[in-house]
């Protein structure tokens, strides 16, 4: 059985929105989870986009997969690349809606969507990018505070920085073995550090990374791509070579970039 909703969203500059999100499988919960979940994925594609713009796409599946035993909200989650993309979610089916409001794991695979599918050797950028956004996400809709953005996202450096003594592959084959090798920490919070780079670049020219991939949205997100082509495609929008610049640094590297907790604040 399905269930369905409309999301009608009126974003900054963008015209009227009427994103279809179809909740699968969500019969299999009692009465009282169907509202709290439905509630949770209605406020969690609205704070998103809040964030990052309209998604490219009008109609959104969820496949649920609500278990009985579970050690938190969402345990697993991945995104199911089709035409439309959807997502698939583990879910604690006895979650509370704050429980579920508070796990970073929707805001993470909802960010995946805003970006092209693009080659292993290139999932550091998008692992990176959706690692990043969550928090901001989460910041910005008062889910999590300035502190704590900064404190989570230090937290993940720490550990990428870590792991990148014993995981010392150039950045792009890494990324392409990285379940093999088990370096998700380095390929995703190295990937992540290369976003807030970027937006602490753009903010010397009025900036952000969210802003410009709002922008690539509405003009240029492709089904598949390659990075260089998707960092080109930024760099254009951004009017600068804030991407370019950063991605020859990062593609190859085999170290982790110093950023400091006083630039995270800035962010």
């Amino acid at each position: 059985m399905k269930f369905f909703f409309i999301l009608l969203l009126s974003i900054s500059s963008f015209n009227t929105l009427a994103l279809e999100v179809v909740i699968h499988n969500l019969s299999s919960l009692s009465s009282n989870a169907q509202n709290t979940v439905s509630t949770w994925v209605n406020q969690s594609v609205e704070k998103t986009q809040n964030t990052l713009g309209p998604l490219k796409q009008t109609t959104l599946p969820i496949y649920l997969k609500p278990q009985y035993f579970a050690f938190e909200p969402v345990p697993w989650a991945t995104v199911k690349r089709n035409n439309p993309d959807g997502l698939e979610l583990h879910i604690d089916r006895y979650a509370s809606l704050n429980a579920f409001t508070k796990d970073w794991t929707l805001y993470h695979e909802l960010s995946h969507l805003y970006l092209p599918l693009l080659p292993y050797s290139g999932f550091w950028l998008s692992e990176g990018f959706a690692s990043y956004m969550q928090n901001v996400i989460m910041r910005n809709s008062g889910i999590i505070t300035q502190p704590q953005f900064v404190q989570r996202l230090n937290a993940g450096f720490d550990r990428a920085r870590l792991q990148a003594k014993t995981k010392t592959q150039p950045l792009n084959k890494l990324s392409a073995d990285m379940w093999k090798q088990r370096a998700q920490q380095r390929v995703y919070w190295t990937g992540a550090a290369f976003f807030a780079q970027a937006d602490l670049e753009l903010q010397k020219q009025g900036l952000t990374v969210a802003g410009i991939i709002k922008q690539y949205q509405v003009c240029c997100r492709p089904a598949r791509s390659n990075a260089k082509t998707f960092i080109k495609e930024l760099d254009k929008l951004s009017g600068s070579s804030v991407f370019s610049t950063l991605y020859a640094k990062y593609n190859t590297r085999t170290d982790f970039p110093d950023i400091s907790k006083e630039q995270l604040n800035t962010l």
